[in-house]
């Protein structure tokens, strides 16, 4: 059994094409249930996100469950067969493992060791543990990615530059964000909506001057009654639109919500900052180009991130990984060692016992304690020739990656090299 991930990110895919792949939660739960349908997977997480969407399965056979898993995931994400492979990526056992450590750990974020990451892969991880698409291999694997994740965090400066999208849009939007007067709109009540205001009261905003609006008013008053801020209908929402300063859009929702005729009016000349975090954009391009106003999406932050410089704290993060990988997969295969170990002893006594009773129906007139010594003497044999094997079967775990298995059968019964070197020989010049 193997772990293989199928997926795509910022980095293997344009926004647009990510527009198109992303998943919401019923079809994220979705595609978890139909990996489990297909031959060689036992188990699915999936993690979808505003910048990327992966499968995680833990599966019998390669090739098969890749092919699947990646019909699947290219079927859901509606795009066409060419610009899927185009797009996608697949990691396999310690590849993914490795994968999966990074992108818990912030290093492959859009922005560098943001933190937000960590609480969507555990999210992942719940949804998989409520729909009963995850057992024991791929639990494992992400508790201990949540702990390189939190680990990543705590030892270095990695999360820095930004501890989350949403902070690195209000930072992007400049001094307006700080402002006094400045109102600000929050259209959105999930997750991401969430994190915002929380992130502007951190920030020092007054709840008074934070409006959120959301399809679902219940939903948007929930964060009035967490928060204090105020919450309108969205049959309003152009009225308080027209009254913000600062628009932070992540609704969730599968087109676009605010059109380049939508914002003008919206903002009648005056300067606004609009803040767009969702994938599908909320928000048209073309808002761009009105005169005042200033968007910044993912692709903005995106651009801003890769001219991040944090080489320092990289390495270490990447040093914490390559490390927790290593004691991961050393961990991974005792755990399938020791049921061979058993099954090598099991073997051996059964062997000796085979023997004994082979012995004892041709000799019947041995004595007890001739019986007894027959039966010593077998058990001392097997014993040692399994003694070394299961000694050294467990430092062979961390052993070289080349090792033949002429090498290994020499390691694993700790045979005297120089007696293998003479029955080679003795083989060659025959």
């Amino acid at each position: 059994m193997s772990v293989l991930v199928v997926g795509m990110s910022h980095k293997s895919a344009p926004i647009d094409v990510l527009e198109h792949a992303s998943l919401d939660v019923d079809a994220a739960v979705k595609l978890s249930h139909l990996a489990l349908e297909t031959p060689f997977v036992t188990e699915s997480v999936v993690i979808s996100t505003c910048n990327r969407v992966e499968i995680y399965v833990e599966a019998e056979r390669f090739h098969g469950a890749v092919e699947e898993v990646s019909r699947l995931l290219a079927e859901q994400s509606g795009l066409d067969r060419d610009e899927f492979v185009r797009h996608v990526y697949v990691h396999f056992d310690e590849a993914a493992v490795a994968h999966l450590f990074g992108v818990a750990s912030g290093m492959d974020s859009m922005i560098l060791g943001e933190s937000q990451i960590l609480g969507q892969v555990r999210e992942a991880l719940h949804s998989a543990q409520a729909e009963s698409t995850v057992g024991s291999a791929l639990n494992a694997l992400f508790q201990q990615a949540l702990r390189i994740g939190k680990r990543g965090h705590a030892e270095t400066g990695i999360d820095r530059l930004a501890p989350s999208i949403v902070t690195a849009g209000l930072d992007a939007a400049g001094p307006v964000v700080d402002g006094a007067d400045t109102r600000f709109l929050v259209a959105g009540a999930g997750t991401m909506a969430s994190l915002a205001v929380r992130t502007l009261i951190d920030r020092g905003v007054e709840p008074h001057r934070i409006m959120v609006a959301n399809r679902t008013y219940q939903r948007a008053y929930a964060l009035v009654a967490t928060f204090g801020v105020s919450a309108v209908r969205w049959q309003a929402l152009d009225v308080e639109l027209s009254a913000a300063d600062v628009l932070i859009s992540c609704t969730g929702a599968s087109g676009v919500v605010f059109d380049r005729d939508r914002i003008a009016d919206a903002a009648g000349g005056r300067p606004m900052s609009v803040i767009d975090l969702a994938l599908p954009r909320d928000v048209d391009p073309a808002v761009r180009e009105l005169e005042g106003i200033d968007l910044i999406d993912l692709v903005v932050l995106s651009e801003a991130a890769a001219n991040a410089e944090l080489a320092a704290d990289v390495r270490q993060v990447q040093t914490i990984v390559e490390s927790e990988v290593r004691t991961f997969l050393a961990a991974k295969a005792a755990s399938h060692i020791t049921p061979t170990v058993i099954a090598l002893r099991t073997m051996a006594t059964d062997i000796v016992a085979a023997e004994q009773a082979r012995i004892e129906s041709r000799l019947p007139n041995l004595t007890d304690d001739e019986r007894a010594d027959v039966r010593k003497a077998l058990h001392r044999v097997a014993e040692k020739l399994i003694h070394a094997p299961t000694v050294r079967v467990q430092q062979l775990i961390d052993g070289p990656a080349d090792l033949t298995y002429a090498d290994a059968l020499a390691d694993l019964f700790a045979l005297d090299q120089s007696a293998v070197d003479a029955v080679t020989r003795v083989g060659e010049s025959s």
